[in-house]
């Protein structure tokens, strides 16, 4: 993808002001350059600040110091070049497939008309032909996850924010979801930030794992993923070099005491 962003998170801290007068330190100096069309995982315990830092690089909140950078512009608000997938789908009841896709194109004032048949083409991508005037109740969880995809896609955006994104689905569910996540981000090639508790999964779809410590999160490893693509779910824990990564993953979480071995 010609537009894929740039990313730089320069010496960011996130403190949260709590009425108790106790702040919480969410992240702590991290830094952190990702590369124009690569995908980074990120995998880290709860409390990390994993979504912290996809909050503060999508332009929801501001850092409470160090700067962010897409592109070189200094991120104050969102960006126009970033799209942002989260844990649930945030669909609108009331329009239809087709009308919560295009939604961003509404949003930002630019021609629906002109978007529609980038719009049918990306439901098609991911097995929703036909599913344009249906509503978002008439659609499993799967599906509707698949058309949240389609509305940040539809921006095409040079930076992909995707916040745990198949986390409330089912296991078969969400391994189909995984590989259509590599099938479209192999043909688009934009950047992609990827939010997940899961160590395999982060694994397989990443070529960069960032390993966040316990709160105030930081960078605790730095993991470049060496596995040829396309990659099959299917096998892929037979792998040697995935089996190796993944044991990298989980012994850090081990050495902080996150998890602990039996």
């Amino acid at each position: 993808m010609s537009n894929a962003a740039n990313v730089r998170v320069e010496g960011v801290s996130k403190t949260y002001e709590v009425r108790a007068g106790d702040d919480v330190k969410a992240l702590d100096r991290v830094d952190l350059d990702i590369a124009p069309g690569s995908f980074v995982a990120i995998v880290g315990p709860s409390g990390c600040g994993k979504s912290t830092l996809l909050s503060l690089l999508a332009g929801l909140t501001p850092v409470s110091s160090g700067r962010l950078r897409i592109d070189g512009d200094e991120v104050v608000k969102p960006h126009p070049k970033a799209g942002v997938v989260f844990q649930s789908d945030l669909l609108l009841p009331w329009r239809s497939i087709i009308d919560n896709v295009l939604l961003p194109i509404e949003i930002k004032g630019l021609d629906r008309a002109a978007s529609a048949s980038r719009a049918r083409e990306l439901l098609a991508q991911v097995g929703l032909q036909g599913f344009d005037n249906k509503f978002p109740f008439e659609l499993s969880g799967g599906m509707r996850q698949r058309v949240a995809i389609c509305r940040a896609l539809i921006q095409e955006p040079g930076l992909l924010l995707m916040d745990e994104p198949f986390g409330a689905l089912d296991a078969l569910t969400r391994e189909q979801m995984i590989m259509d996540l590599q099938t479209m981000w192999l043909r688009l090639r934009n950047t992609v930030l990827f939010i997940t508790h899961g160590i395999d999964e982060a694994v397989f779809l990443a070529d960069r794992v960032i390993v966040m410590s316990p709160r105030p999160g930081r960078v605790d490893l730095d993991l470049t993923i060496d596995i040829p693509r396309p990659r099959r779910w299917s096998g892929i824990h037979e792998n040697p070099a995935f089996q190796h990564h993944v044991r990298q993953v989980r012994e850090m979480f081990e050495a902080k005491g996150v998890l602990v071995a039996h």
